[in-house]
């Protein structure tokens, strides 16, 4: 459940985190934004929760890595990164549902040097309205 600034329940705290992520990874492109990201080379992760992805549906084009799994796939000096990580300038968008994990986990991977990850603004819903893909695939 949602209120106009954030998720219902967040504090002071998180909010001045995640306004503090968000201006380390801008800009945020919003769903018209993604298809230069797969043009420039760029990678479109979803970390949304599987039980996210079988009620709403996949984003097509993007890559799946599980929240947990993100920095060691993403790592280009990880050994068990992804074969399509192809360095610290490559161009990465994360998105959760509604941009606000993806946002502080885009902050993470800005501090392992992936100097162009961020995230989506709005999240899968709003690609999801964008899109016109109301229902589940």
């Amino acid at each position: 459940m949602t209120r106009a600034g954030g998720p219902v329940g967040t504090g002071a705290r998180v909010d001045a985190l995640l306004a503090r992520a968000r201006a380390a990874i801008a800009p945020r492109p919003g769903p018209a934004g993604l298809a230069a990201v797969w043009e420039g080379g760029g990678l479109v992760v979803d970390i949304r929760p599987v039980e996210l992805r079988a009620r709403d549906g996949e984003m097509p084009g993007a890559v799946v890595i599980d929240r947990n799994m993100l920095e060691w796939r993403l790592d280009p000096t990880s050994p068990h990164r992804l074969a399509e990580v192809t360095g610290p300038e490559q161009p990465i968008v994360l998105f959760c549902d509604e941009g606000y994990a993806s946002s502080l986990a885009a902050a993470s991977l800005r501090t392992l040097g992936l100097r162009r990850a961020t995230d989506l603004d709005g999240g899968y819903q709003a690609w999801r309205s964008w899109s016109g893909n109301g229902a589940p695939g």
